[in-house]
């Protein structure tokens, strides 16, 4: 799905306050607004991936987001059951945008053979709709295959083991560079390719085994999408000159969801110590009204642990409620970084409501700070938030290390695919300074 977006706080000042054991939400919830836009394209889509999840409500949707349902199963019983079930979301005209239940037999739907992604009702629909699907089968390919391996990494086979940088990050200009640093790769990528869980896959999903040399391209598009966010990080930590071998330092992930967090792993962000081996530790705090229960949610850190470790922990706050519950009483570090990956700033006037008290509170601390983008359209309109509200920007542009992996914009699959965290903007304080296009 490509509704990624998710806002930060509901708060709208930053007087003091005790910060509720349920914090509560005005702005709206994106994930809310992701199956309002489903529905608006799509009308009913949103109860049909309900239905298939063996759920009634987005309500019970949420819960089990928010780990607060235990033991769910989804109804799956099977491997053959997941991938079915998984497939079935996206069965709907792409032309007319009926349901299946919306046909006199629903069973008619037909996907696009070359793309194995689309779906018409009928010989008539996928002719109306061929001058439109035709500029984008191709890649819509792309992402009907990656969203089948992405299982692998939840098995644990993505990412593969990865080597030490032997290049300054600075001299690090894109994944090809990456990629060439990864010792032993073509074994690594064979042993995923011929994996258990790979042959699990393809004798489940019912479709056709691609070609080796898809397979193998479509596990380095998802190793790119894995280890892009910590790259990034990595990234923002060098662009603003922050010393990681002197002492330990802190990065604030703001808005994080259960996109950052679900299933998440504490070892997730090891490859921030692969880029700055040596360094003298690397605190990640997941901050967000919809981080998910899991390995992650443990408390902050008061005193930091081991050297060349990446500790890894979320907590469930607006920012400010924890930037006032728990930044400010020492009960967890002042921030050297914060990150906010695909904020939505342009999404709605709720969104951005919902964010202003965070933006106000890191310019007026002078928190060094990245925002990740997915378009070129979305740079332009956050870059004009920030400077009316006398943000200081501090760079902008695309992102070497962008996931590699399109998204597919879930109930309108014929818009172009997206990519993960596409574009960056660095702001840090006020007064505006000269801007730095790179």
């Amino acid at each position: 799905m490509a509704h990624r977006n998710k806002g930060a706080t509901s708060k709208s000042s930053h007087s003091k306050k005790k910060p509720a054991e349920e914090p509560v939400i005005t702005s709206p919830n994106m994930d809310s607004l992701g199956f309002q836009a489903m529905d608006s394209n799509v009308p009913g889509l949103s109860q049909v991936i309900l239905k298939k999840l063996n759920m009634k409500s987005y309500d019970e949707y949420k819960s089990a987001m928010d780990g607060k349902t235990r033991g769910m199963d989804f109804g799956i019983r099977t491997y053959f059951d997941m991938f079915q079930k998984m497939e079935d979301t996206f069965k709907f005209c792409a032309e007319c945008k009926k349901l299946p239940d919306a046909l006199p037999d629903p069973r008619s739907l037909r996907r696009c053979k070359r793309c194995q992604n689309v779906y018409y009702c009928n010989s008539e629909c996928q002719r109306a709709n061929w001058p439109v699907h035709k500029k984008l089968c191709k890649k819509l390919k792309l992402v009907a295959l990656d969203r089948l391996v992405e299982w692998l990494v939840f098995t644990g086979d993505i990412p593969f083991p990865t080597a030490t940088w032997t290049k300054r990050i600075q001299e690090v200009k894109s994944w090809d560079d990456w990629f060439s640093m990864q010792e032993h790769l073509e074994e690594k990528l064979s042993s995923i390719l011929t994996g258990h869980y790979m042959n699990i896959l393809w004798a489940n999903v019912g479709k056709p085994k691609p070609e080796e040399g898809e397979l193998l391209e479509s596990i380095k598009r998802l190793t790119t999408d894995f280890q892009s966010k910590p790259i990034t990080i990595g990234m923002a930590l060098h662009a603003f000159g922050i010393d990681l071998y002197t002492k330990p330092v802190t990065v604030h992930i703001v808005g994080a969801s259960h996109i950052e967090t679900l299933n998440t792993r504490v070892t997730d962000y090891d490859e921030l110590t692969r880029v700055f081996p040596g360094h003298q530790g690397i605190e990640v705090v997941m901050v967000g009204v919809n981080v998910v229960d899991g390995p992650i949610m443990r408390p902050p850190l008061t005193a930091f642990g081991p050297r060349g470790r990446v500790y890894l922990s979320s907590y469930k706050a607006l920012y400010p409620d924890f930037w006032e519950s728990q930044v400010e009483t020492h009960q967890a570090a002042r921030p050297d970084l914060v990150v906010g990956f695909h904020p939505g700033l342009h999404a709605c006037l709720d969104v951005m409501e919902g964010w202003l008290p965070t933006l106000l509170l890191l310019r007026d601390y002078k928190i060094p700070t990245l925002f990740t983008i997915y378009n070129e359209q979305e740079l332009k309109y956050s870059l004009k938030i920030l400077t009316e509200l006398e943000t200081q920007i501090t760079g902008y542009g695309a992102n070497p290390f962008t996931s590699l992996k399109p998204e597919q914009v879930y109930s309108n699959p014929n818009k172009s695919p997206i990519y993960c965290s596409a574009y960056y903007i660095t702001c840090y304080g006020s007064p505006a300074a000269t801007l730095v296009h790179s």
